[in-house]
């Protein structure tokens, strides 16, 4: 089913390019369609332009139509996005304070090792999870997103990993009836990369939080809460199959302690074309996530649970 991005933003003709089908443009005045979801991303990764292209290309497979807008803080500066692109294709959280979403996406960030009260744009993060209670069906926080997501609502703490966890994991769900899970094989992979993680005792001791899904190697992946309507993913699905290793070439000679991604390259040879074993599960995840929850209009008469 087609796509609608924010007419003229470059992802549309990246996502040409790699013929993705369904992409199209919406204009910023445009009425609202009703015949369409509409999901709204939180975008605060610093190459945003990647991050857009990442999502509408996992979202592109869904078997509903989607329109999807961006938001941006007053709080924070862009050093790698410009304030252009910005202007053209995000609005700011505050103007989008009336409207109501089917769903929402909160993406990380890297900000991990500082303390969540310390960065810059943590008040006006957490007021936009409060808003998003009452007038978003289902979000989807990813890394960071995730960690920071449980720590407001449920003040479950990050922890500081003694290396960056980075690499394709093996994961398990723990109930493959779950509807999240329809579809899934008993296991899957996942990208991941962080240098924090949570930890499964906290979430056992938090009332209304589930594990949905964990590895031996990454420990906690997916939770949930409300009534199964938040999710939050450690990992980073929505990666294409280049991106670890583009981050693993970023970050040598910056720092002494950069390690090979794990179970990414063949053989373990950064000159070899990695594999990627993942995007099956990201189809079918989010395609769940949007017609199990996204799509559920009964959560609409207790949208604050």
């Amino acid at each position: 089913m087609p796509i609608y991005l924010p007419e003229g933003i470059p992802a549309i003709q990246t996502l040409r390019y790699e013929h993705v089908d369904g992409i199209e443009g919406y204009g910023r005045d445009c009425a609202r369609r009703e015949d369409l979801l509409h999901i709204v991303v939180l975008n605060l990764m610093p190459k945003k332009e990647e991050t857009e292209c990442d999502l509408a290309r996992v979202l592109a497979y869904s078997s509903h139509k989607i329109e999807l807008s961006f938001m941006k803080l007053r709080s924070h500066t862009s050093k790698n996005t410009t304030a252009e692109h910005l202007e053209r294709f995000y609005r700011y959280a505050d103007e989008l304070a009336d409207e109501h979403f089917d769903g929402m996406i909160v993406t990380g960030a890297p900000v991990e090792t500082i303390a969540y009260e310390e960065v810059d744009y943590w008040r006006e993060l957490t007021a936009i999870m409060d808003w998003a209670h009452s007038h978003v069906r289902s979000t989807l926080y990813l890394c960071w997103g995730a960690m920071a997501a449980l720590y407001h609502f449920y003040s479950i703490p990050k922890y500081l990993l003694p290396a960056k966890r980075f690499g394709v994991f093996t994961v398990t769900p723990a109930d493959l009836h779950h509807p999240i899970f329809s579809g899934f094989d008993d296991t899957f992979s996942m990208p991941n990369s962080r240098h924090t993680e949570i930890r499964r005792p906290d979430i056992e001791h938090t009332e209304g939080v589930d594990i949905l899904a964990e590895s031996a190697e990454a420990g906690l992946c997916i939770c949930a809460s409300r009534q199964h309507r938040d999710f939050y993913v450690l990992g980073h699905f929505e990666y294409p199959v280049w991106t670890l290793g583009d981050e693993y070439r970023r970050d040598l000679g910056k720092r002494d302690d950069v390690n090979l991604p794990q179970h990414y390259y063949p053989n373990d040879d950064p000159n070899a074309q990695p594999h990627c074993n993942w995007r099956a599960a990201a189809t079918l995840f989010y395609n769940n996530w949007i017609n199990h929850y996204v799509c559920r209009q009964e959560a609409d008469e207790n949208i604050n649970v």
